[in-house]
């Protein structure tokens, strides 16, 4: 028997830049697709890859995460 295992979709939210403060409400906010997470961890370097990709598999974004809290993200465009 084989099962296909798919990775969950999430819906993508956008806020426009005008938007001030810590609460968004849900007519500013505006549904702008959907992205799959997928999350990479190795634990002999401190260091978790986060994977944001698009509806086709595409990588949209990677976020590299050090366990002493520090962030980098690259943020890959298809468009021409």
């Amino acid at each position: 028997m084989t099962e296909i295992f798919e990775e969950p979709m999430f819906r993508e939210v956008s806020i426009p830049a005008k938007s001030t403060g810590n609460i968004i409400k849900s007519k500013d906010a505006e549904v702008t697709g959907l992205t799959k997470i997928t999350i990479e961890d190795n634990q002999e370097e401190g260091v978790k890859v986060l994977l944001k990709k698009d509806g086709n598999d595409f990588v949209k974004e990677i976020k590299f995460i050090c366990s002493c809290g520090h962030t980098k993200t690259i943020v890959l465009d298809y468009s021409e």
